[in-house]
């Protein structure tokens, strides 16, 4: 079994949702620190993202938040998080969410959250991004995302070939396995990424 040792969390800033979404970032949370994997995230101290960085350093793991600067001068970010990385833009943001992980996990989120899985399903499927691309499926909450990637590839706008590029789980104490059942990947995906 391949050791899991960092891994990217898209996750949601809102406070305004449902506890289960909390008890499911903590559980989590908890699994990945439980087997000593560097969480990297955001940079948030609100919704899933402070939840996410509260529950890690509680545990005794390692965070490291990356966030513009924008967003560090009106104090969106963790004042408990010790390591940053800030970044000029969001585009930079999104770059280095990627730089040496094991897997990309999306929790339930909202725009921001759906921009950035998109970005790397898409990078995947043009082989730049290799590693697994996991989303955890609470409670259905991706559920109409699913159906429409089903529908692209039902339609012919991607290619069977690319359904393994993301794995689906509903348990937050199983992200390991889940990374762990990820089909593996190449660079030679841009062979194929035409449809």
């Amino acid at each position: 079994m391949q050791k899991i040792k960092k891994v990217c969390i898209y996750c949601a800033s809102s406070d305004k949702i449902d506890e289960k979404y909390f008890e499911a970032t903590r559980e989590l949370a908890r699994a990945l620190v439980k087997n000593n994997t560097t969480v990297v995230y955001g940079g948030g101290a609100r919704g899933l993202m402070g939840t996410l960085a509260d529950t890690v350093i509680e545990e005794k793991g390692r965070i490291i938040g990356i966030m513009p600067h924008f967003m560090k001068e009106v104090e969106f970010h963790h004042k408990d998080v010790n390591e940053f990385i800030f970044t000029a833009d969001m585009h930079e943001r999104k770059k280095q969410f990627m730089v040496g992980v094991d897997a990309l996990i999306t929790l339930p989120g909202g725009c921001g959250t759906f921009e950035e899985l998109m970005e790397a399903i898409t990078l995947k499927r043009l082989g730049i991004f290799t590693k697994p691309i996991i989303i955890l499926n609470l409670d259905g909450y991706y559920d109409p995302l699913l159906n429409m990637l089903d529908n692209a590839i039902e339609e012919g706008f991607l290619s069977e070939n690319h359904r393994p590029i993301w794995t689906v789980f509903t348990d937050p104490g199983k992200v390991l396995e889940a990374i762990q059942q990820s089909a593996p990947w190449s660079k030679d995906a841009i062979k194929f990424a035409q449809v």
